[in-house]
């Protein structure tokens, strides 16, 4: 039976979840107007889209830290001081402000995004897993309010830069929630670097499967973010009918991130589900982008599905691969870390791509071998191990199915 404590923790955790994709996906509706009226090159719009995934790998290996020094709760307030004060800024009408302000939001949604994990794994361990799929309902959801409200709020509020900001309301309400009602801990629960630091973590090979396997499924998700309507318009679709693919194919993601978390416990491992999900991510992306536009809808649905149960299992696999929150919290730092830098590569990629005569067709067929490559890691990550430091050394445990 749930307590009221985890009750609120559980609710907290969707409030806090909502605020950490709309400053990315807000963006990608406005790029055409951003060029036009703040006068963006082609290249200054990909490193608009590009700064906060980059600026999110890089600060989310500080978050560990940064809870060690003054709790994790005190932390993800400050991660949320950063977000509004970035989703403000980046509306002010000052030269740099929109990329600077982008940046600080990437680094809050590290900061968030790495500390999250560790205090689900704290709170509720026994459910941590399933949890995390209803965390990641929550962040495939306010990329879905993102992309949806922006174009919508700038015609309601008269300009981008109001549509921008507003945005900030909701990290300023969840931040004044969260200051209200956050669990309270002992510094000793606080989530610390094992004996050995991040250099043991670092010696691990699974430390690399999930990493890797993180930064792959990633760059995916963030090259569909960017990239799939100019994809679908170079096919010959519409701009609408390529914003409703786009629409449908975030929407699907909502019942695949809360329903992935509960097919992986459907087997020994999980890895039939970490496949089953790839498959439908690469079924998906050669529906829309090789076969004929008459399998729109249904590759929207798949590429969703796949996508929102891919990011659910790899956050999943922060909290099963390992023993304590203390690792969960490290082990957060340095997959989302990595894994986000690499994932900051793949719409960059792209963009050179597209501007060196690549045509649709080729990047299909380059993201299928991605693809590929992931189901690799994602069979050597979704094994019944773990990391544990319970005798003092960071050692690989196997974990027994119940």
């Amino acid at each position: 039976m749930a307590t009221r404590r985890s009750t609120t923790f559980i609710l907290l955790m969707v409030v806090v979840g909502l605020n950490l994709r709309p400053a990315m996906s807000s963006v990608a509706p406005l790029l055409t107007r951003l060029q036009e009226s703040a006068g963006l090159s082609a290249t200054a719009a990909g490193l608009l889209t590009t700064l906060p995934v980059l600026f999110l790998g890089l600060s989310a290996p500080l978050a560990p830290t940064l809870a060690k020094r003054i709790g994790s709760e005190r932390a993800l307030s400050a991660a949320l001081i950063l977000l509004a004060a970035g989703l403000i800024l980046r509306g002010l009408p000052i030269p740099g402000v929109l990329f600077i302000g982008s940046a600080m939001a990437g680094c809050a949604i590290g900061i968030g995004g790495t500390l999250l994990p560790a205090l689900v794994k704290r709170e509720l361990p026994d459910s941590a897993d399933l949890l995390t799929g209803l965390y990641t309902l929550a962040l495939c959801l306010g990329g879905a309010l993102g992309a949806g409200l922006s174009v919508p709020l700038t015609q309601l509020l008269g300009s981008w830069q109001a549509s921008l900001m507003s945005w900030s309301l909701l990290a300023l309400f969840a931040l004044v929630l969260w200051h209200l009602k956050m669990p309270r801990s002992s510094r000793a629960n606080t989530p610390i670097a094992p004996k050995g630091g991040i250099l043991q973590l670092l010696k691990q090979p699974l430390t690399w499967y999930v990493m890797l396997f993180m930064g792959i499924q990633s760059s995916m998700a963030y090259i569909v973010f960017g990239w799939l309507p100019t994809l679908l318009v170079e096919r010959g679709y519409n701009e609408a009918d390529a914003g409703w693919t786009m629409a449908v194919s975030i929407m699907s993601q909502l019942a695949s991130a809360l329903g992935a978390p509960w097919l992986a416990r459907m087997g020994r491992d999980q890895r039939p589900a970490l496949l089953v999900v790839l498959f439908s991510t690469a079924i998906g992306l050669w529906m829309l982008l090789i076969a004929p536009l008459v399998w729109q809808w249904p590759g929207a649905a798949l590429l969703g599905i796949g996508q929102g149960g891919s990011f659910s299992l790899a956050l999943s696999l922060l909290v099963l691969r390992t023993a304590n929150s203390r690792l969960a919290g490290q082990l957060s730092g340095l997959v989302q870390g990595g894994g986000y830098t690499l994932a900051a590569l793949g719409p960059f990629g792209v963009g050179v791509m597209l501007q060196t005569g690549a045509n649709t067709s080729h990047i299909a067929w380059l993201l299928l071998i991605l693809i590929t490559v992931c189901c690799g890691f994602a069979l050597l990550a979704g094994r019944n191990q773990r990391l544990d430091d319970q005798s003092g050394e960071l050692l690989i445990q196997r974990v027994t199915p119940t």
